[in-house]
């Protein structure tokens, strides 16, 4: 029988919940994702190895190694070794095995035993992939409490392909990782770009087949994965997608490996570091490397130890308050000549603050390099309230000529509804958007086709005209913004009277009533 999206949900929600004894929901990714990726790989290890087993009956005069080689080169895509080999204590690192010892003392150092092992047998695919494992401690996690967690994730079904397909088991991941960044506040920031943003950016970009996606601060990786689901939702082919992410925080690095494996996405590299400080993807000059589609929701506004000497550094360096522009640098040198493109994430600020970042502002407005700038709502994100925008470059020369030599700004600011902890754009406005995004404009600016009453504010605006407000890039100092409707004062003062004089008379009217009645002290 099929297994529906919300029944491994909620199954996993359950083994989730049983962590509230032992720490804040803050920190329940932590246990959750390695554990769930751990019972991901045993139980599609152990599914393989049934076929192995019932394809090769007749194999009885096989060694153990003839029979292992056999099955690990046409059944299997990873290994799941022993722990303790030879001796009493020797078993599967696996889920089944480790889970019938769940009353045995010792169950944290046999977890993560067999998770490093996992790790060691598998350096290409699975290095350092479950983080510091900190958790395994009984002193972090009692051992009660992890056999609690165990037991009630053996519930879910079994984690395959032949029981559940990759988009019910991705989508089960990704809820997990809403639920937990719903729990953790602005905690979550680190590691979880609302989808709807993801989205957003994504649809702009536009991944074609086999292209190469790079995502410098990838988090869990939702961007990345993005650029696959769509590719594929319009007939392409998500997996040719060469994928590529840094992520400066090492478990988080590991979430997001996890989470590429269970959307079956395995074209992919996840390196480890500070990426303004140590790009880990270069080219055999040393000069950092470059991709088709660059994606990114870098940390806002963030503190960094500036550039001496750095070829990314167009037009200047950062200031150390703020490393946005630096992020947008890197990004810029990221791009392929001929086709790359990138959108990222930024507070306001990035569009009209002085200094430093208005020098890099002036360069990369006089090379032609940005395409558009989408302002979106406020409080969009769980990391901040504030409003934030989405800036879109075009590596040199390569803007269609509709669009060379300007800006396109699109105000989405007052798109949005209202969530529990956040607001939300919705369907309707991301394609909203796409639609403005790829619009027409006359020669002053104006859409051609504007999209009714209820369009985005959109307008395409020269470099000359931005060069003369002093680069600055304001949304507001190019798209008037939406006038509010408002009454007339004097009719709303005349209604105010009526009201009033109407409220007096039934109330005169009402106290005669009770004084008739005997009923006296009420004033009026």
């Amino acid at each position: 029988m099929a297994v529906t999206q919300q029944e491994i949900e909620s199954r996993l929600w359950d083994a989730a919940d049983e962590l509230r004894v032992a720490m804040p929901e803050a920190q329940y990714s932590s246990v959750m994702f390695p554990l769930m990726f751990w019972k991901y790989l045993s139980d599609t290890w152990e599914h393989h190895h049934q076929e192995f087993l019932a394809d090769n009956e007749g194999l009885d005069d096989l060694s153990p190694e003839e029979a292992h080689e056999i099955e690990f080169r046409d059944y299997q895509s990873f290994e799941i070794p022993f722990i303790h080999p030879g001796t009493v204590r020797e078993r599967r690192a696996s889920w089944s095995s480790i889970l019938a010892t769940v009353t045995q003392p010792g169950l944290g150092k046999r977890v993560r035993a067999s998770l490093q092992a996992i790790e060691t047998a598998n350096p290409d695919k699975f290095s350092r992939l479950f983080g510091a494992m900190t958790w395994t401690s009984d002193e972090v996690l009692p051992e009660e409490v992890l056999a609690a967690v165990m037991q009630a994730m053996d519930r879910t079904p079994r984690m395959h392909e032949g029981n559940m397909s990759h988009d019910v088991l991705g989508g089960a991941y990704e809820y997990l990782l809403k639920r937990f960044s719903d729990g953790a506040g602005t905690r979550a920031g680190q590691f979880f770009t609302p989808r709807e943003v993801v989205e957003l950016i994504v649809e702009v970009l536009d991944p074609k087949n086999f292209e190469s996606v790079y995502d410098p601060t990838c988090g869990s990786g939702g961007m990345l994965i993005a650029s696959a689901n769509l590719l594929k939702a319009r007939g392409g082919r998500g997996y040719t997608l060469k994928l590529r992410g840094q992520e400066s925080v090492p478990d988080t690095a590991g979430v997001a490996r996890m989470n590429l494996f269970m959307h079956n996405l395995t074209q992919f590299q996840i390196e480890v570091g500070d990426t303004l400080k140590d790009p880990r993807f270069k080219k055999p000059d040393g000069s950092v490397a470059q991709f088709d589609v660059i994606v990114a929701n870098p940390p806002f506004s963030s503190k960094w130890k500036p550039w001496t000497q750095d070829p990314r550094a167009i037009g200047g360096v950062a200031p150390q308050s703020a490393a946005d522009w630096a992020f947008v640098q890197h990004m810029i040198a990221s791009m392929h000549p001929k086709k790359g493109r990138a959108g990222v994430v930024l507070p306001h600020g990035v569009l009209f603050r002085g200094g430093q970042e208005a020098a890099i502002r002036q360069r990369v407005l006089d090379d032609d390099l940005l395409e558009a700038v989408i302002g979106l709502p406020a409080n969009l994100f769980y990391s901040t309230s504030i409003p934030t925008c989405i800036l879109v470059f075009r590596a040199p020369g390569t803007k269609i000529e509709e669009r060379r030599d300007g800006v396109l700004f699109l105000d989405a600011s007052t798109r949005f509804i209202k969530g529990k902890n956040r607001n939300v754009l919705t369907e309707e406005d991301i394609a909203d958007v796409v639609t403005a995004y790829h619009s027409n404009f006359d020669p002053d600016g104006n859409p051609v086709d504007p999209d009714g009453d209820e369009g985005l504010a959109a307008r395409f605006v020269p470099t000359t005209a931005i060069a003369a407000n002093g680069y600055d890039l304001n949304i507001g100092r190019y798209i008037k913004q939406a006038e509010a409707k408002q009454e007339d004062l004097g009719s709303l003062i005349d209604a105010y009277n009526v009201a009033r004089a109407e409220r007096q008379k039934t109330e005169q009217h009402m106290l005669a009533v009770l004084a008739d009645a005997g009923i006296e002290g009420l004033s009026e």
